[in-house]
């Protein structure tokens, strides 16, 4: 009987199914940013680098947020926790962020389309999931190596939160994704209906 083998095939697929989380997880901070940019550059007529530069500090700061909560939820102090997320999330964030405003900055019109034009959003879904694809191989390669996702994923569900940590959010990834989605598509369907 291989043992080896089936333990081997057991954490390839362990590893693929936690760099998929992962970057899922990654890209729902980094795409409440995103957007959150890009609504306020475009809404403020913003100049396409200003748009991109805004969308960007706010997807590493919301990025960085949410991979935050749980790790301080678990007992970790403020700086060590933000330490550990640094070190796990920023490869995997700039990832999305260089390859999801590329996507966006090469689609004709996509920058000046608007708010209320169909283009704006599906531009923003693209960039999104191309974005995705991009960070999936980063971050099942990082895991590989006990790198990214894995230094946070021992804080998630670690402890009781007591204190003040136990207030601190707990928000399933897949809540986040539905939200994104909803709230995308609420934005495509007004932008049609326009």
């Amino acid at each position: 009987m291989d043992t080896h083998g089936d333990h081997h095939d057991h954490h390839a697929g362990s590893t693929r199914t936690l760099a998929l989380a992962a970057t899922l997880h990654c890209l729902t901070g980094c795409a409440i940013g995103e957007i959150l940019g890009l609504v306020i550059g475009t809404a403020a007529g913003l100049a396409n680098g200003w748009t991109v530069a805004i969308s960007i500090a706010l997807a590493f700061t919301f990025g960085y947020a949410l991979s935050t909560l749980p790790v301080l939820k678990a007992g970790t102090g403020l700086a060590a926790a933000l330490g550990v997320v640094l070190a796990a999330d920023t490869l995997s964030i700039a990832t999305m962020e260089v390859v999801d405003n590329a996507v966006v900055l090469v689609i004709p019109g996509a920058m000046d389309a608007g708010l209320v034009n169909p283009t704006f959003w599906v531009s923003l879904v693209l960039a999104l999931a191309v974005a995705f694809l991009a960070a999936y191989p980063v971050n099942a390669w990082l895991l590989a190596r006990g790198k990214g996702h894995a230094l946070t994923h021992g804080y998630h569900g670690a402890a009781v939160a007591t204190g003040w940590r136990r207030l601190l959010p707990s928000i399933a990834t897949s809540t986040l994704v539905v939200g994104l989605l909803a709230f995308v598509l609420g934005g495509l369907l007004v932008s049609i209906a326009a």
